[in-house]
């Protein structure tokens, strides 16, 4: 049995808040739609799509995410969201209807795609940080004909110098886009 909570959270996040405006603003979600989020690490694009959606699937393979997520949900007394440990392919093969996803981990991203696709899911949107992850994204989206397209995001940001201001970039994020017509 999983427990929660823990003292800090998963590696690998959480989603920039920068990133995470033009992901939610890409995804378009509506009050009636059923959303994944698809290697919800830190659970911070589940608690921002929760109150906009029907329903909210928070999954990842990582126990350390699942558990943090659980722990930010009890703490955010979301109740249209069911959290989910374990493989995303399996997780989605489980479910009838998913109308939007948001896919923030790399892991078997071909298969998950593959995954969407069967479920006719509306709008895909993967974030990437490595050239591959991007590669596999468009390719796999390509192959069922979903891949709509990829938006390069560079964010800085002002930090102190010399009495003065410089911007320092953040590392650059792929958004791909695609999803069923």
């Amino acid at each position: 049995m999983i427990h929660c909570p823990l003292d800090k959270p998963p590696t690998g996040g959480p989603t920039k808040d920068e990133v995470l405006a033009i992901a939610m603003h890409k995804l378009d979600l509506k009050p009636a739609d059923i959303f994944a989020d698809i290697g919800c690490g830190t659970g911070k694009v589940t608690l921002t799509a929760a109150p906009l959606v029907s329903h909210v699937h928070a999954m990842d393979i990582r126990e350390e995410a699942y558990r943090w997520t659980c722990e930010e949900l009890r703490k955010s007394g979301f109740a249209n969201v069911t959290p989910h440990f374990g493989n995303a392919v399996s997780i989605l093969s489980s479910l009838d209807n998913i109308d939007k996803a948001f896919v923030g981990g790399s892991k078997n991203l071909s298969d998950i795609i593959t995954q969407l696709a069967h479920l006719t899911v509306k709008t895909i949107v993967i974030t990437a940080v490595l050239l591959e992850t991007l590669n596999i994204a468009i390719s796999t989206l390509q192959e069922y004909d979903m891949f709509h397209e990829v938006t390069l995001v560079q964010v800085s940001k002002s930090m102190p110098l010399a009495g003065g201001f410089m911007l320092k970039p953040l590392d650059p994020v792929f958004i791909i886009t695609g999803g069923c017509s």
